[in-house]
């Protein structure tokens, strides 16, 4: 299988100099690749591959030798795979007949922030010595001094070069054999939600830290700020750089959380059983509702309550953590479960009737009594799984 390991890069001046021009001409090909697209449609109806579009890099680089000349051809063809899976994307919204599928983007080139090396070709990784360096060569660009904190067991496959506002990192893939845990001889189902992080069906619970929600304040005033600054002004490049770290504050906090919470599911559990989330479409924004008396005018549809409950669901962040859960699972030899989540959070686990919600943290069953409304949630999960912590329905 394959892992990514990511890494502080610590280019020079003139390395970050070539590091930004590497970027600027992969945004170029990306949106040139782009318009070739777009205009076959437009003017043929006619679809280009990238298998069409990787086999005109020659003529391109012979075209303009200072330019996209000078990079390497395979990460090149990286870059128009990268394309050609938004494309993939796109397709499949459409097939699945989505209203607004969001057709595929031209990029700025102060959004185009990472470029794909095939190690071995345009990229070669050297791993840390005794000082704690490694180092990282990327053809255009020169060797970069790299802070490896952790080994790289395995083959080293390709490497990526990115860019997070004003800083860098390597990011090293390699091939790796799973670490396989002994068995745990535990099964769980697992409760995701707001108020509470997540509940297991045993009735374990970890609280929701909301990392945004406590940086709210913070980021509120640096709004306020950056939106009275001056713009094109020093101090406004200040102010969106102390807001671009306050974020990546919050997006850091909220990842190691969910690897740390995810490790310790990991480490005790043989199955976990997840709701299948749609969290997309719990987050969208409700549709406006006309007011047909009043032509013009729009009936209450409650969109600053949904606005803030969508808040809080991306802050949680289950999408991330369930991403996370499944890559160390599959490192480990344990099973994830996804199962359909319609009425699990209502439904008596132990009777299977539809229970009543008095209040948030309750669900009161008329043959059963009142339960935990996460521990229900957690317990009706496990069910549907098969799994044994789930307590079955009476007959």
């Amino acid at each position: 299988m394959r892992r990514a390991y990511k890494f502080r890069a610590y280019p020079t001046r003139p390395q970050e100099g070539r590091a930004a021009g590497l970027l600027a001409d992969h945004c170029d090909l990306y949106n040139a690749a782009l318009e070739e697209r777009r205009e076959a449609w437009r003017m043929r109806k006619a679809s280009v591959s990238y298998g069409m579009q990787s086999a005109q890099l020659k003529e391109i680089r012979k075209a303009d030798p200072d330019g996209q000349g000078r990079h390497s051809f395979t990460a090149q063809q990286q870059t128009l795979r990268r394309l050609n899976t938004v494309f993939g994307a796109f397709y499949g919204r459409c097939k699945a007949g989505e209203k607004k599928p969001g057709y595929p983007r031209f990029k700025p080139r102060s959004r185009f922030d990472q470029v794909m090396f095939v190690a071995g070709d345009g990229a070669k990784w050297v791993p840390a010595g005794k000082d704690g360096w490694a180092r990282a060569t990327f053809q255009a660009v020169g060797s970069v001094k790299v802070k490896q904190h952790r080994p790289v067991p395995g083959k080293v496959k390709a490497l990526q070069f990115k860019r997070e506002h004003r800083r860098w990192y390597v990011i090293v893939i390699a091939e790796t054999e799973p670490a396989l845990l002994p068995a745990a001889g535990r099964e769980v189902g697992v409760d995701l939600g707001v108020a509470r992080f997540l509940t297991t069906s045993e009735g374990e619970i970890v609280g929701n830290p909301r990392f945004l929600a406590e940086s709210a304040d913070v980021i509120a005033g640096l709004q306020r700020r950056k939106a009275r600054a001056r713009p094109g002004s020093g101090n406004r490049k200040r102010l969106r750089r102390a807001l671009a770290k306050q974020y990546r504050k919050v997006r850091s906090q909220r990842r190691d959380f969910h690897h740390k919470t995810a490790r310790t599911l990991i480490s005790g559990c043989d199955v976990i059983a997840l709701e299948d989330l749609n969290t997309a479409g719990m987050t969208k924004r409700p549709e406006p509702k006309p007011d047909p008396e009043q032509p013009g005018t729009y009936l209450p549809n409650q969109a600053a309550a949904k606005a803030g409950l969508n808040k809080s669901i991306l802050d949680a962040g289950w999408a991330q953590f369930a991403m996370i859960l499944k890559a160390k699972a599959e490192d480990a030899g344990r099973r994830v479960i996804f199962v359909n989540p319609a009425g699990t959070s209502i439904n008596c686990h132990c009777c299977g009737r539809r229970c009543e919600r008095p209040e948030q943290k309750t669900v009161i069953c008329r043959r059963c009594g009142p339960h935990d409304a996460d521990v229900n949630g957690a317990r009706n999960i496990a069910t549907r799984a098969g799994l044994g912590s789930g307590q079955a329905r009476a007959a």
